[in-house]
């Protein structure tokens, strides 16, 4: 891991808003992991359980852990209850190694965001307007130098207004392809249901995390056709209109591969 020198400018000049993240953190944070522990009791031990049952499916984070130390964790994304199902769904035991890709202008808004996305979330800054990839770099980075590191990424970078899975953004691909990092598939069945983008507050219910193959670093045309023909034997109907055959779906890939896409494209806009 790289070392910093907290006495000069490498420091003083580092944005407080990522001085957080393990590799520019000057301390073993202690009070983080309190509070982190603590959202973790209110999470999984009230909220996923008793006002929203959570029910995972397909697999088993335990192992999944003892196999990959590193993962880019990709599902659909529809929902305000999406990240927080995700950390529910993993056993609290790896939360400390379990990070978000985050909408800077969003999760780092307020003082009171800011703590709770650093503290509670290990939420790492997007700047959506960001015209030199910074955020891009210190992504890389971070998937570079830490030894554990589990990335929680939505890859259609906005919440879906209808519910089914649109067009993913070239981020996902360029993590994992500069870095060697294998991909999670996670698909959660249940979120528009509860809470569709524009509601106050989610609604009662249950909801379903199915957790489905790791796929290995390859173009955002071959993660995204692979994702949805495997969330078609879930639930077809959150496929797009004019991608419900699979035949389709292959077609539309080629078309992905060659778009270079502007830098909205790369990165990704989570709310």
């Amino acid at each position: 891991m790289r070392e910093w020198n907290y006495d000069n400018d490498q420091w003083t000049k580092l944005p407080g808003y990522i001085k957080h993240l393990p590799l520019f953190t000057q301390h073993y944070d202690l009070t983080s992991r309190l509070i982190r522990f603590l959202w973790s009791l209110i999470l999984k031990n009230w909220f996923y359980t008793f006002y929203i049952r959570l029910e995972v499916k397909g697999g088993n984070f335990n192992d999944l852990y003892k196999t990959y130390k590193k993962l880019i964790i990709i599902s659909n994304h529809a929902s305000h209850l999406d990240a927080t199902s995700i950390a529910g769904a993993i056993p609290r035991a790896h939360w400390m190694d379990l990070y978000m890709a985050a909408a800077k202008d969003y999760f780092f808004s307020n003082p009171l965001f800011t703590f709770f996305s650093q503290h509670c979330l290990g939420a790492i800054p997007i700047d959506r307007k960001d015209r030199k990839g910074e955020a891009v770099q210190l992504i890389i980075t971070l998937l570079t130098q830490l030894e554990r590191m589990w990335l929680i990424i939505f890859p259609e970078g906005t919440r879906s207004k209808d519910g089914k899975v649109h067009e993913f953004k070239r981020g996902i691909s360029i993590f994992a392809q500069k870095t060697g990092t294998p991909i999670l598939f996670l698909y959660i069945e249940g979120n528009s249901r509860l809470w569709p983008k524009g509601a106050i507050f989610a609604k009662p219910g249950k909801l379903t995390l199915h957790i489905g193959p790791v796929q290995e670093p390859t173009s955002i045309g071959e993660v995204y056709k692979n994702y949805l023909n495997w969330v078609k034997t879930i639930d077809p109907s959150v496929l797009p209109d004019d991608m419900t055959e699979e035949n389709e779906i292959a077609s539309e890939q080629s078309t992905l591969q060659d778009t270079e896409g502007d830098d909205d494209s790369t990165t990704n806009n989570q709310d």
